[in-house]
């Protein structure tokens, strides 16, 4: 029987960092319905106010405390939510005295600047970046592959799109994917797009059962999610990987973020911005 209980994620700015970070720590404990809420630009008094109303609701609702994972910069916004009697996990106070000591300067406590750093000179390459993800997805285009950092390959639903568009905005890496229809894996060879770009080719499998899993979602019943269909997609994909010594990755139980982390680690393509 799992235990339930409520998560807040809660932020200043977009909460995206509590979020991550919050996850990431969530993520070691199993046996727990860890209901998630994120609660944004928590930047005014009465905000915090109906923050902290949100928790104890939350709290007196599950029968135990609520989780708070806060990067809540903001002193008088923080004691309100601590004082709603949720488990608070501060990520800014746990680390900035200690960071103050160490550098011999108080931190300046403003809030959103983990998401202004460098702004106006990252923030028109990310969005290059991401633009790119989108014009070079799914193979609509392939005249922009001298340009491309990486290209993904994969059959339908393998995770090229998603982990292409991460690349995109948390690395700024210009990331294509060329999908391997089954005209492609008919002829058992690595499209000619493909072989003129072998050096930033990288593949992506799948297990064939969470395949089927995935299309049958999408379209159930149908000869593209059947469990065959998949098999054999699967199989004909790594043949060719292996015969053109394609570097692969597997997608069936890893985050999208893991799957960026492991083609960069095996890439060696470095964070643009």
């Amino acid at each position: 029987m799992t235990t339930r209980r409520t998560v807040f994620f809660v932020s200043d700015r977009t909460g995206i960092t509590a979020e991550a970070l919050g996850l990431s720590l969530l993520t070691q404990f199993t046996g727990f319905d860890f209901k998630k809420r994120t609660l944004s630009f928590i930047d005014s008094e009465e905000k915090a106010h109906s923050a902290a109303e949100q928790v104890r609701h939350a709290s007196e609702k599950d029968g135990v405390a609520a989780l708070i994972f806060s990067t809540q910069i903001t002193d008088e916004y923080r004691d309100i939510l601590i004082e709603s009697g949720g488990v608070m996990f501060d990520f800014f106070e746990s680390f900035i005295s200690k960071m103050e000591q160490t550098l011999g300067t108080e931190s300046s406590h403003a809030a959103g600047r983990s998401h202004g750093i460098d702004r106006d000179s990252n923030y028109s390459g990310r969005i290059h970046s991401i633009n790119f993800a989108l014009n070079n997805d799914d193979g609509a285009t392939t005249k922009y592959y001298e340009e491309a950092d990486i290209i993904l390959t994969g059959v339908s639903r393998s995770g090229k799109t998603p982990t292409c568009l991460f690349l995109a905005l948390q690395y700024g890496i210009l990331a294509a994917n060329y999908p391997l229809i089954e005209e492609d894996l008919n002829t058992h060879k690595l499209p000619e797009i493909l072989r003129n770009h072998k050096e930033k080719l990288f593949g992506l499998s799948i297990n064939p059962v969470r395949l089927h899993k995935i299309r049958s979602e999408r379209r159930g019943n149908s000869r593209y999610a059947s469990l065959d269909q998949c098999q054999r997609e699967v199989r004909r994909a790594e043949e060719i990987y292996h015969s053109n010594k394609v570097r692969v990755v597997d997608t069936s139980q890893v985050s999208i973020e893991e799957i960026a982390t492991i083609i960069l680690d095996k890439t060696g393509l470095k964070r643009r911005y």
